[in-house]
């Protein structure tokens, strides 16, 4: 019988690419992971690692392992969510996971109603860029996470991870409100206000969080690369700036909560679309029903 923790950091591997990843995220030491990959090798008969380079590449024997682990992970979650079910009343911890502006906008009232609804649940919030989500969803540093992703760059599906939508919300193209920008000029939008904007200078999202991939990726959709003047992670940071007239920047309905009379909000056809997301098969675990459920009375009420 193969082990199912050497199948976990077997499927981790798969997901984060190099051993030392893999044992920075279980707080293992890389010659641990090394040790317990070999023992499942060994428990395998056969091999399931080889060398490209210097990396630590699958065979497509341990291919075909992480995808029957995930079946198997998603089973283990889908017979926790019954026994859970079977208890009376929720309690623990749940730990979830959420982009700034909707820690801003949407949490609180949600943990005011599983608080009101669900006393005895321990809930702890952590704000993460949606990148780092998944994986700790499937490490199990988080049991629900709120997720995004822009309809002009999808985010793959993921095999350990089920969600369900929640919300889609417009985007805007935030501008100095006296802005003579391109074909934007002060209170004239443009057809294609991205397209107006080529000549401006940019302020987007560090590299390596969505923010910054999504708006280099909607400016090369309109046939130029931005001139980027500033990063900033923050949106109300981000509007600041623009009300400065330091640049423009992509702003979601969400992260606008008093518009400053010195920035314009220029609507873009693109949608952000918000989705709450947790480990496949733990769908029907009461605590999971119980977040999604806030969630969507949250989101019901922001929008009214």
């Amino acid at each position: 019988m193969l082990d199912v923790r050497r199948l976990i950091l077997l499927r981790d591997l798969a997901h984060l690419g190099t051993i030392a990843a893999v044992a920075q995220a279980h707080a293992y030491t890389p010659s641990a992971v090394s040790q317990q990959l070999a023992a499942l090798q060994r428990e395998a008969g056969t091999r399931l690692l080889e060398r490209t380079g210097r990396r630590v590449g699958l065979t497509s024997t341990a291919t075909a392992l992480v995808q029957h682990t995930e079946v198997i992970l998603a089973a283990l979650e889908a017979a926790d969510a019954t026994v859970a079910a079977a208890r009376t009343g929720l309690r623990g911890r749940v730990r979830i996971g959420a982009f700034p502006s909707a820690v801003r906008t949407l949490l609180p009232a949600a943990l005011v109603g599983l608080a009101r609804d669900h006393p005895a649940l321990d809930l702890m919030i952590s704000e993460l860029d949606p990148v780092g989500m998944p994986a700790a969803l499937r490490s199990r540093r988080l049991d629900v996470a709120l997720l995004h992703d822009y309809d002009i760059a999808p985010t793959p599906p993921d095999p350990a991870l089920d969600s369900t939508a929640l919300l889609e919300e417009t985007v805007f193209l935030a501008v100095p409100s006296d802005a003579a920008i391109g074909n934007i000029a002060a209170g004239h939008a443009s057809p294609d206000p991205i397209s107006g904007a080529r000549d401006a200078q940019w302020i987007i999202g560090s590299p390596g969080t969505l923010c910054h991939s999504v708006a280099l990726h909607a400016c090369q959709l309109a046939g130029f690369t931005p001139a980027v003047r500033h990063h900033a992670d923050d949106f109300t940071a981000m509007l600041a700036l623009v009300a400065a007239g330091q640049g423009v920047a992509l702003i979601p309905q969400l992260a606008i909560a008093q518009p400053s009379p010195q920035v314009r909000l220029l609507p873009l056809s693109m949608r952000r679309r918000t989705r709450v997301a947790y480990r496949r098969g733990a769908g029907g675990h009461p605590a999971v029903v119980a977040c999604v459920a806030a969630l969507r009375d949250a989101t019901t009420a922001f929008l009214d």
